[in-house]
């Protein structure tokens, strides 16, 4: 019986855990879901006779490695900061490491001592990094093997709250990990148009914004992600003019996270030392200049160049930003705040869904036409725990370690799912819990 090894119980793991206990008896192995809080593993374990839960404190070496020598293979849904660590104790240890975070160049690095040893070190397997590269390489694949050549490629997904439950002026809940909600976009943005480079800083990201008009879904705001330019060469797109990969919001979301950008409520380099007594009006006061006659709200209007009344403003005012209760932290960053501001506000509800919209273009050239290729993904949740992003986050994940653990796939060394052989099964089977691409195709030239 094999031994697989979850390190991570929380928002991301739900669907992981449950397929693979699923599978338990079918399969053969034995699961031990680890976490710092092993009530939540329990949790989410419940009495089933091929799991527990343990605890762990995944920050200390030494009770890292007595888990991880017990396992074959080893799942890690911990902070991207941890995977290196982790890594090099599966080459020390020769176990099969899996993940949903970008492969960082420390991981890649290591590749050599991977093949060397037979292992296999699969990243981005997941959702967005995961289904985006396997749907979009199944397209791609399928265009040039009937002989066409890409001459623009577009990529974008969100994590949103379902249509039926938005209930806020944000139009947002969060799904996810809400650290990651306040920092998205942090540096500068990067792709290709027309055979150009362009680059967004982040102080621009959110206002530069762009509006979409995705097949069955409607419009939506998109604004590209970190570095669109990584994936050209993994995708096979070299010499490709058009290339960019960008994250999907509701109309309305981003002119307001702009205004928080703005005022800077996403900075996180510095402490507000007395945030335990500072209320949150106070704290606004603090990030805006003087302005006599003024009180703190006309002051950030001022700022932001916002009427008193307008979409943004009342944004701000709904997130609680104008309220005079304490903010009650230790010292803490502005995002740090502002994370246990939003965490509340944007909380799911018990009745409430989440949304998955994955949408891509292709568009290529074959016998002297040109085409449009359009592909897309919509999943939603079944509750706040069961959501739409821990299926699509921890199904590639468990579906991977399946075919692993049975030798459907063997591709040693540090890997994305780019390969045929890995993305061809995975998707095939993602299909069977709704996970389907809806793809059309016009003449356009």
């Amino acid at each position: 019986m094999k031994n697989i090894l979850i390190i991570g119980a929380g928002r991301s793991a739900t669907a992981l855990i449950k397929y693979v206990l699923d599978n338990a008896e079918k399969v053969g192995w034995f699961v031990t879901v680890a976490d710092a809080d092993p009530a939540l593993a329990n949790e989410k374990v419940g009495n089933h006779p091929y799991g527990r839960a343990i605890w762990l404190d995944a920050t200390k070496p030494n009770d890292r490695k007595a888990i991880i020598e017990r396992a074959d293979v080893v799942v890690s849904l911990l902070p991207a900061s941890l995977h290196y660590e982790v890594a090099q104790e599966c080459i020390l240890l020769k176990k099969h490491l899996v993940t949903a975070s970008y492969v960082s160049q420390e991981l890649y690095r290591l590749s050599e001592q991977v093949r060397n040893s037979d292992l296999v070190f699969m990243g981005e397997m997941g959702l967005d990094p995961g289904i985006d590269h396997m749907s979009a390489m199944r397209v791609i694949d399928e265009i040039k093997d009937r002989g066409g050549v890409l001459t623009a490629f577009s990529s974008f997904a969100g994590g949103l709250v379902s249509p039926d439950c938005d209930t806020n002026p944000w139009h947002y809940k969060i799904s996810w990990n809400p650290r990651n909600v306040v920092l998205a976009g942090r540096g500068t943005a990067q792709y290709l148009e027309d055979g150009k480079h362009k680059y967004v800083p982040y102080h621009r990201l959110f206002k530069e914004h762009r509006i979409i008009d995705i097949p069955g879904v409607g419009p939506m705001e998109v604004y590209p992600n970190r570095d669109s330019l990584l994936y050209k060469e993994v995708y096979g797109l070299d010499g490709i003019p058009n290339l960019i990969r960008g994250t999907l919001r509701y109309p309305g979301f981003c002119d307001a996270w702009h205004a928080l950008v703005q005022i800077g409520l996403t900075d996180d380099s510095f402490p507000i030392t007395d945030c335990a007594e500072l209320t949150y009006l106070e704290l606004m006061e603090a990030f805006v200049g003087d302005a006599p006659g003024k009180n703190v709200r006309e002051k950030v209007a001022n700022l932001l160049e916002e009427e008193l009344e307008s979409q943004v403003m009342q944004q701000l005012e709904w997130l609680g930003l104008f309220q005079r209760k304490k903010i009650g932290l230790k010292p803490s960053s502005p995002a740090t705040i502002l994370e246990h501001l939003i965490v509340d506000k944007w909380k799911l509800g018990k009745q409430d869904r989440d949304w998955i919209v994955m949408y891509h273009e292709f568009e290529y050239k074959l016998g002297g036409k040109k085409y449009l290729k359009k592909s897309v993904m919509t999943l939603e949740g079944d509750n706040p725990v069961y959501t739409a992003m821990a299926k699509l986050v921890g199904l590639p994940l468990g579906i991977f370690v399946k075919y692993l653990v049975t030798g459907g796939i063997r591709e040693s060394g540090v890997q994305i799912p780019v390969k045929k052989s890995i993305y061809e099964p995975v998707m095939k089977e993602l299909e069977s819990f709704g996970v389907v691409f809806r793809e059309t195709e016009t003449l356009i030239k």
